[in-house]
């Protein structure tokens, strides 16, 4: 692999461990009844930007085919 390449994979890794972390998170927090929502919809909002994220790495990923 090269370094650009090496450096989207290192990427790729650290979102997906935040992504995992923030769904740890997110159960936690809806396991008590009167849990923050507030905080839970910030947490469900970053969520989803780093699968955004993730989606634009993987797309960065893919080898550009010369036509």
């Amino acid at each position: 692999m090269t370094q650009p390449e090496d450096d989207l994979n290192a990427e790729l890794i650290g979102l997906r461990d935040k992504h995992r972390e923030l769904d740890v998170e997110i159960a936690k927090l809806e396991l008590f009844p009167y849990q923050d929502q507030l905080q839970l919809r910030r947490l469900k909002k970053e969520k989803l930007h780093i699968k955004d994220c993730i989606q634009r790495v993987r797309t960065l990923m893919i080898p550009d085919l010369d036509a």
